[in-house]
């Protein structure tokens, strides 16, 4: 058994200082304020030093740890990740890719998940392969931009059913509902994001019954539908918005770039604070920097001066959520950890509760990481 004392748990909306965390066979045995909670005897003792205790972060939607793409070589973006406390990840397969493409990937990945190095991917992020053409870094490499064809996606839904916890789709691509029909007689635990989209609400909330919950890297890469050339249209971000049962992906780079802190502040207000995720979308692009970006260091660019993604982790992405919007500490843990968990389906872990995962981070006020735990082994 190992106790981690000295401990300032985070819990999903409140903290526990001065407390005992115990871990037993890679699971929260019990936790609890030191004065009442003794520590058994023979116990490996941790000391986190009065610091913050919390749930290891979810990362639902990374491609690479900024450099390397994850079906390239997953042990290097798998370790990055993890030592900067994300116990749980997506690798997340980008539109560009052509059904062998997807295909291999996926075998990659799916041998990867057995190796030690690679025991925080908890499955797929599939980012496609149906998004709209118009929209998004790298538009013209898309091979799938002239049909939904049941010949060139089936083989990548039979390569990816089990590990997929998320496939991204634009609603408003004819003959999409092949595709949903399809992913989800294979899988019905399958989930949809609305992805690279100008889709209507309407055409959005008629995907809600087949398990359509998330808005992928919410106001990135979506479009507009004004009726008048005087007014503001309503598409992908206002449906995102409004539909309660939607959870709305951040990327939170530290300029605002990707979302405008006044945004930040706006989305967190309408969603509240259990339909925001965290979301990395680390990246792989050596595109040059475009003019008007000088001093940007943290978000990627391909070769068309279009933004591709990041070169972040959770943890400075909850850093930058802290400084943009004044969210807390218990904040960005629920936005990286608790919400990302619950609406992929992974409910053995993202918060501290007895018989959960030992899945944790050890932190400062300012989300720097101290130590990492995975399933009760203390990896940093």
């Amino acid at each position: 058994m190992t106790a981690i004392i000295h401990a300032t748990l985070v819990m999903r909306d409140h903290y526990i200082p001065d407390a005992v965390l115990l871990i037993e066979d890679g699971l929260i045995k019990a936790f609890g304020p030191a004065k009442s909670l003794p520590i058994p005897e023979s116990c490996d003792i941790i000391d986190a030093k009065r610091l913050y205790v919390g749930p290891g972060f979810v990362d639902i939607h990374t491609h690479s740890d900024g450099k390397v793409f994850f079906q390239d070589d997953p042990v290097t973006a798998s370790q990055h990740h993890l030592k900067h406390g994300t116990t749980s990840l997506l690798p997340a397969l980008y539109t560009s890719m052509n059904t062998y493409q997807y295909v291999q990937s996926v075998a990659v990945l799916r041998q990867a998940m057995n190796r030690p190095e690679c025991a925080n991917i908890a499955g797929l992020y599939m980012e496609g392969p149906y998004l709209n053409p118009g929209f998004g870094c790298d538009r013209t490499s898309n091979p799938w931009a002239n049909g939904v064809v049941k010949s060139a996606y089936q083989p990548v839904i039979e390569s990816a059913w089990d590990l997929a916890r998320v496939w991204c789709i634009a609603p408003e691509r004819e003959d999409i509902m092949n595709f949903v029909r399809d992913v989800k007689a294979k899988n019905p635990n399958a989930v949809f994001a609305v992805a690279h989209s100008a889709a209507s609400p309407q055409e959005i909330e008629a995907l809600i019954p087949y398990g359509l919950k998330i808005g992928t890297h919410h106001t990135n890469a979506t479009g507009d539908r004004p009726k008048y050339p005087e007014c503001r249209g309503v598409c992908v971000d206002e449906a995102v918005n409004y539909n309660r049962e939607i959870y709305a992906e951040l990327i939170c780079d530290s300029m605002g770039i990707h979302v405008d802190p006044y945004m930040l502040r706006l989305v967190r207000k309408i969603k509240g604070e259990d339909r925001i995720i965290l979301i990395s979308d680390a990246y792989a692009c050596d595109g040059p920097v475009p003019p008007g970006y000088d001093g940007v260091d943290d978000i990627n660019f391909d070769w068309e001066g279009e933004i591709a993604g990041s070169k972040m982790t959770l943890d400075i992405a909850c850093r930058n959520m802290m400084k943009h919007t004044g969210a807390s500490v218990v904040d960005v843990f629920r936005y990286a950890s608790y919400n990302p968990s619950r609406a992929v389906g992974l409910l053995d872990r993202g918060e501290i509760a007895v018989g959960l995962r030992a899945d944790l981070v050890i932190c400062d006020h300012q989300m720097n990481i101290q130590s990492v735990i995975l399933k009760g082994e203390y990896v940093k």
